[in-house]
């Protein structure tokens, strides 16, 4: 066997193993939190967030609770993946042992929040926590 396919079968199989590379291109994808702003319908917001894990009345509004990971966008799963790939390539795997425990903690933000809808089903006010219970702020949008 040549040198060259026994390089590209290593090569090959330290890709195959990669835990890193495949954690990073599933991590939880990004959730778009601009439909949590005030005056977006309902419907806008469970299509986003899916099924509240709670939905109810609280003085006179309707209100409901979502438990959410929020996640990363497509393009820096990919430039995650990709970079887990080639420091596995040029470590001869050893990256793993850096990439793998590095994956299991960056797996996304872990968020309750709390919706309250005014009287015409629409975003009256919204809480975000992390799952430690520290209020996560909103950004503003800026005036123009």
């Amino acid at each position: 066997m040549s040198t060259t396919k026994i390089v590209a079968l290593f090569i090959a199989g330290v890709l195959m193993s990669s835990c890193s590379v495949y954690m990073a291109a599933h991590q939880p994808e990004k959730k778009n939190l601009s439909v949590l702003t005030a005056g977006t319908p309902q419907s806008l917001v469970r299509a986003e967030l899916g099924h509240p894990v709670w939905s109810g009345k609280e003085a006179g509004f309707d209100v409901d609770v979502y438990k959410f990971v929020q996640g990363y966008s497509k393009g820096s799963k990919v430039a995650r993946a990709v970079g887990h790939g080639v420091a596995d390539v040029f470590t001869l795997g050893l990256w793993e042992i850096v990439g793998t425990p590095t994956e299991l903690i960056a797996n996304g933000t872990k968020i309750q929040g709390t919706i309250t809808y005014d009287d015409q089903q629409r975003v009256k006010s919204v809480q975000l926590h992390d799952d430690k219970g520290n209020q996560i702020p909103r950004k503003k949008k800026r005036e123009e």
